[in-house]
């Protein structure tokens, strides 16, 4: 394990609330109401995608000008919530610390847009991170691995020598697809296992050696599978 690959909305600050508010309202603007079935598939979703699934559930025209506009505001109205701040997931901030003790690099993979996550990264810290990469800076974002390949680019490492941490289907996906080992911290949605995920309850008291040897243990896993 080179560098750590972080998601950030749910993975280390529980922000998908806040979504769940924006969202909400972006909803009763238009005349409806998010259910919970929407909303769980929005987790971890891109932005494109995310307007594009709203206006499909409302039954809206997909003007490209209304979809520009209803993207817009939701991002205005989740900044505001943003700056009310953010909680941190249970043991992310040590966790951060600590990797930086050791001088392991670390970047932020979100599917989050640039300006948005600039006012997150006031609450988390923008100095832990080598590298930043955001939905709105990729061909395609998550569950495209665009963001955890470039990521590792920026940190002239492969993938596989990057642990990814994330909480959804989506960011998962994307991870793996890169070739990243995925320590899986479920949050608002269960995730399925696969050969390349570890799965754990929280981040609370997980050390920088359980980081290492999760990376190893998937790697491994890899090798044999392949060489199978």
């Amino acid at each position: 394990m080179r560098a750590v690959l972080w998601d950030m909305d749910g993975t280390l600050v529980d922000s998908e609330k806040l979504w769940d508010i924006s969202l909400a309202a972006l909803y009763e603007r238009h005349g409806g109401e998010l259910t919970p079935e929407v909303r769980t598939a929005l987790v971890g979703s891109s932005a494109e995608n995310t307007i594009r699934t709203v206006f499909a559930d409302l039954g809206l025209d997909p003007d490209p000008a209304a979809m520009a506009e209803a993207d817009r505001w939701l991002h205005d109205y989740t900044a505001e919530l943003f700056e009310q701040g953010l909680m941190w997931r249970d043991g992310a901030r040590e966790l951060l610390e600590s990797l930086a003790a050791e001088d392991i690099p670390m970047a932020l993979v979100t599917n989050t847009q640039r300006a948005l996550t600039e006012r997150a990264l006031r609450t988390i810290g923008r100095e832990f991170f080598a590298a930043t990469v955001c939905g709105d800076e990729v061909a395609r974002g998550k569950p495209a691995p665009d963001p955890y390949r470039r990521a590792a680019e920026l940190l002239d490492l492969p993938a596989a020598a990057c642990l990814a941490v994330e909480d959804s289907v989506t960011g998962v996906a994307a991870a793996e697809s890169a070739g990243c080992p995925v320590l899986v911290v479920p949050h608002h949605v269960e995730v399925p296992p696969g050969p390349l995920r570890f799965h754990i309850g929280s981040l609370a008291e997980v050390m920088v050696d359980d980081l290492r040897r999760i990376h190893a243990r998937l790697h491994a896993r890899v090798h044999r599978n392949g060489s199978g």
